[in-house]
């Protein structure tokens, strides 16, 4: 697809949207969403409960088709992929990981991490190491061999953790992934969320309602009832229309 240079993302974002919109039912869950977000930053998406966070990560990981507006993963249109493309597109270069870990109770914690890997054709062998290299990173790396049902829930979360890292993605959407964790592990999957992100430039869309979470962000915009209403940069910019739309780019 070609388009207008004058409608073109930005070169230096690796993931953009424009005015997008979406609803429920009828009811407006996004209302005129723009952000651009660069290669290795970590945005945290604010806002209280039902402001559109998960939406929002939805439409941007191509999960959920916007009703208008534009989503762009390093310059290539995602709001006209067919289903197909769009699924191959989370698999290989997107990892995810919510509030619930959803693993597989069938398989061993190394196997659920692997997931995504054997999924994509990589042997048997390398994907087993790169999940275990995660799992060691994550201090689980001797529960390799156990099922979820052995595990505690923090322990699941960071399977979860271990499968969204595995294939060193372009861009991790992380919703909410520290809302069942008490303190100690709460900082402990951040810390390792955040190193990883630094280490291998993985951009980071943190959707979250806690603001220790949101304090490791480099940038942060708020969402109130699907609209956003402003940044949390080193220094907020003014809250008027024009403030408003620069801080809905990457600056």
């Amino acid at each position: 697809m070609v388009v207008p240079p004058e409608n073109a993302p930005p070169d230096n974002d690796v993931l953009w949207a424009r005015s997008l919109h979406y609803a429920h039912d009828g009811a407006p869950a996004l209302v005129d969403v723009s952000l651009g977000v660069r290669q290795g930053e970590i945005l945290a998406l604010t806002g209280p409960r039902g402001s559109g966070k998960t939406t929002l990560l939805r439409c941007l990981s191509g999960q959920l088709r916007p009703t208008e507006g534009e989503v762009w993963f390093n310059s290539v249109p995602v709001h006209t992929m067919g289903d197909l493309s769009r699924e191959r597109l989370r698999r290989d270069r997107f990892g995810w990981i919510g509030p619930e870990p959803q693993l597989l109770p069938e398989l061993k914690a190394w196997e659920n991490a692997a997931l995504p890997l054997l999924l994509a054709g990589a042997s048997h062998r390398a994907a087993k190491h790169a999940a275990c290299e995660w799992l060691d990173r994550l201090d689980i790396g001797s529960f390799a061999r156990k099922r979820p049902a052995a595990l505690t829930r923090a322990e699941c979360q960071r399977v979860a953790l271990a499968r969204a890292l595995v294939t060193v993605p372009s861009v991790i959407y992380a919703d909410e992934p520290t809302a069942p964790l008490h303190r100690a592990d709460r900082a402990l999957l951040l810390r390792t969320l955040t190193t990883a992100a630094r280490s291998h430039e993985i951009t980071v869309l943190l959707a979250t309602d806690d603001e220790d979470s949101a304090a490791v962000a480099d940038r942060r915009l708020t969402l109130v009832d699907g609209r956003l209403a402003g940044t949390g940069a080193v220094s907020p910019l003014p809250d008027t229309p024009e403030g408003q739309a620069a801080c809905s780019l990457s600056a």
